[in-house]
């Protein structure tokens, strides 16, 4: 009954709703401090670099405070892994949209892109591709491939209705093709093996390399310079800030 006469004195409800919304914008940017802080331990370390007690203490809080905010670790890192692949997939279409209207000019953002985004952020990079991580972030991981594949096949198909492309299965080509680039990357970006075939390449001949291979496996050959068209207009990946 007190609680009713309470609410009932002017201003009341308004202090309730400004403190409903200062407690929610306060939880909303200790949840945002401990993603900013495992997507820089992931950057910079992998994801197995990126502990519990690590993340909370570059947030200045107790380990199990995190909890408060994401139901397990694995939940917090697949949502890291979310975000730092919305934003590769994000820059990888935001390319091929800005490309001239041809499969082979868009294909060509495609490879490009995201060949040298990998590249430029090599850590992350290799945590999104090939890492070994839980099942959790797995999914995600697989759910991007997926998306990755769906925009190859778009434009394979394309080239092939267009007979730019040889007839093939557009869908079975995009995926042999994503497969390619991730497995020619692999040298490059790997933080514990150094050395070996491809990896003394300048960045700028192994992507020319990459996108060439994919060109010639569609049967394609472009009649242009090596160099990626695409090049100078990717931004670089913001590898420490979500």
């Amino acid at each position: 009954m007190v609680f009713d006469q309470d609410m009932e004195r002017p201003g009341a409800a308004a202090m309730v709703y400004r403190h409903t919304e200062r407690t929610r914008r306060n939880a909303q940017e200790k949840e945002e401090a401990f993603l900013r802080a495992a997507h820089d331990l992931v950057a910079r370390h992998g994801f197995a670099g990126a502990k519990v007690t690590a993340v909370a203490g570059a947030c200045g809080a107790s380990a199990g405070s995190l909890y408060s905010y994401f139901g397990s670790r694995d939940e917090l890192l697949a949502r890291v892994f979310r975000r730092a692949a919305d934003r590769e997939l994000a820059a990888v279409r935001d390319a091929v949209s800005e490309a001239p209207a041809t499969a082979p000019a868009r294909l060509d953002a495609l490879v490009s892109t995201f060949t040298r985004r990998a590249l430029l952020g090599r850590r992350l990079a290799w945590s999104l591709l090939f890492e070994p991580v839980s099942p959790l972030v797995e999914e995600e991981r697989l759910r991007y491939r997926r998306e990755y594949v769906a925009l190859g096949e778009s434009i394979i198909g394309e080239g092939v209705a267009a007979k730019l492309f040889a007839q093939q299965n557009a869908y079975v080509a995009a995926s042999a093709a994503i497969g390619a680039i991730a497995e020619a990357l692999i040298g490059r970006l790997s933080p514990v093996v150094s050395g070996g075939t491809g990896t003394d390449l300048p960045d700028v001949q192994l992507v020319a390399e990459i996108r060439n291979f994919c060109f010639r496996a569609l049967g394609y050959a472009p009649d242009r310079p090596s160099t990626p068209a695409s090049e100078d207009r990717c931004p670089a990946p913001a590898s420490s800030v979500p």
